[in-house]
């Protein structure tokens, strides 16, 4: 199966997702008024999502003073609302992420390995800069746990990039 990559620079498709505390709902693919910041984790089954999740909750003042940021898992309201509680996360945290929405975005996608991990297809972690008109500028996916974009260097890297207004690369 080939499986479709967004394409930088283009507008991504209107996906909308849910806010587990606060109704309402996120929704990207369509013009805004500031730079969003789409996060996708694996879900409530894992430490590493929550480790990445924690660092990006102790830098978001730096974050949401350049960009929106939203973060985005297939886990159900419960086990969304349970992370947010358990940890003290402040971002909107949305979650009922579907498989159309995660191939739609180009992430991996996984079965769990047992029950005890979760009991559902899940997506493998992801990172979305996109820019108010809805076109992507950056994309980071994985398909495992262990890669993540170190935040410190991605945040510098947007606020280069908005300041500057540089273009969107790698399109060739």
């Amino acid at each position: 199966m080939t499986v479709t990559k967004p394409r930088v620079g283009a507008h991504i498709d209107e996906l909308s997702f849910p806010i587990a505390d606060g109704g309402g709902s996120i929704t990207i693919g369509q013009a805004r008024d500031r730079w969003t910041m789409l996060f996708v984790y694996r879900g409530r089954h894992c430490p590493r999502c929550k480790r990445f999740l924690n660092k990006l909750n102790d830098a978001l003042p730096s974050w949401v003073a350049i960009m929106d940021v939203a973060v985005v898992s297939a886990d159900s309201r419960e086990k969304a609302l349970a992370d947010k509680e358990e940890f003290g996360w402040e971002f909107d945290l949305c979650y009922g992420m579907t498989e159309e929405q995660m191939r739609s975005l180009g992430l991996y996608v996984s079965e769990p390995l047992s029950e005890a991990e979760t009991s559902h297809l899940f997506s493998e972690p992801g990172a979305f800069a996109i820019c108010p008109d809805g076109s992507l500028m950056l994309v980071d996916i994985s398909n495992g746990p262990a890669a993540r974009p170190d935040l410190e260097e991605l945040l510098d890297g947007m606020k280069f990039n908005i300041d500057n207004n540089r273009p969107v690369r790698g399109t060739a």
